[in-house]
């Protein structure tokens, strides 16, 4: 793997936690459901292994327009992050908060779904970071366990932090995707 500069480094960091924050502000409304270490634990682990695969099949669709169609395919994914930035923040507004499922022992499928559809923006991302040869080792890595991570704290504190703080933080990480992709643009 090659080394990253410190600028890539804070870049792929920064947009880990950007990532991050939406599972952890998702966390924090299922978090509300009593859920045992165990469950937590599960569901923790199944959003950092999404937010590794859905970020991998991006930047492979990334990668393929970049080759197919040059510069115009990175303006393409600067594009989504805004967009996906700016959908961010108004679902926070909006204060649609409300947890999509009940985690139950039998929910398999539906933690599956849920960690799936916390990691959908990831896909983006890795879409307009495979337009600019990031370091592929480097931002799955990162964007596994930042995202495990946050979404291990959102779940943990859900009861004590409440959906002020979900809105807040999901405000956050789109205002860092929309920034990212305007930087992209230029």
């Amino acid at each position: 793997m090659a080394h990253a500069s410190p600028g890539e480094l804070v870049t792929l960091l920064t947009t880990a936690v950007a990532l991050g924050s939406d599972a952890m502000s998702l966390g924090i409304g299922l978090g509300m459901q009593k859920l045992t270490r165990r469950e937590i634990s599960r569901v923790s682990v199944t959003i950092g292994m999404f937010h590794v695969l859905m970020p991998l099949a991006g930047m492979a669709i990334g990668l393929f327009l970049h080759n197919l169609m040059g510069d115009i395919a990175k303006s393409i994914g600067a594009v989504l992050l805004i967009g996906l930035g700016a959908h961010m923040i108004w679902d926070a507004w909006k204060g649609d908060d409300e947890p999509v499922f009940s985690l139950t022992r039998s929910a398999g499928w539906g933690m599956m779904l849920f960690a799936m559809s916390v990691s959908i923006d990831a896909l983006s991302v890795g879409f307009s970071f495979g337009l600019y040869d990031a370091n592929l080792g480097l931002a799955v890595t990162l964007f596994g366990i930042v995202g495990g991570l946050m979404a291990a704290i959102g779940l943990s504190i859900g009861n004590l932090m409440g959906r002020v703080l979900g809105d807040s933080m999901e405000i956050i990480g789109g205002a860092i995707l929309i920034l990212f992709g305007i930087q992209f643009l230029s």
